[in-house]
């Protein structure tokens, strides 16, 4: 999987992607530290652990560097950045009764946007899966020979 390049001057508006997700009643805000376990167990239990483990460093970070999905103070998704490497964008993921619902670019554009107020021009999407939606959303372009990247040396179980 390879990895895509998004220009963050460049971005779509993300007002009626969060507009659209609120309708729904549904919350995309910063994670809090107190949520670290929780937000963990369910992105290991939704994604596995390499994901989770990705998601445990952003909380790390100051700020942290992870937006949630929540529904009625339930986890529906979530999305990460400056993770395994300064200037990446992931994991990120929705659980899947709500794909295809517009949570998955509110995320996307929420980090997105963060990025680009900490200063950052460019982000690197790494190792995605769906490149489609990630062209779609926010006009990121693959990486030419960027697969495996980063990940190419992952420990085995």
């Amino acid at each position: 999987m390879p990895d895509m390049l998004v220009k963050l001057y460049d971005l779509p508006k993300i007002e009626s992607c969060i507009k659209k997700v609120s309708d729904h009643k549904i919350k995309i805000r910063t994670a809090m530290a107190y949520e670290k376990f929780d937000l963990v167990e369910w992105v290991q239990s939704s994604f596995g652990r390499q994901w989770a483990s990705e998601c445990d460093v952003t909380f790390s970070n100051n700020p942290i560097s992870c937006f949630i999905a929540e529904e009625g103070g339930i986890i529906i998704g979530f999305a990460c950045y400056d993770s395994t490497c300064k200037n990446f964008l992931g994991p990120m993921g929705v659980t899947k009764m709500k794909r295809g619902t517009g949570i998955g670019k509110a995320l996307l554009l929420s980090c997105l946007h963060k990025m680009a107020s900490n200063g950052y021009a460019y982000a690197i999407i790494g190792a995605t899966g769906p490149s489609d939606f990630y062209t779609a959303a926010a006009g990121a372009t693959i990486i030419e020979g960027s697969s495996p990247g980063i990940y190419r040396d992952q420990l085995k179980k």
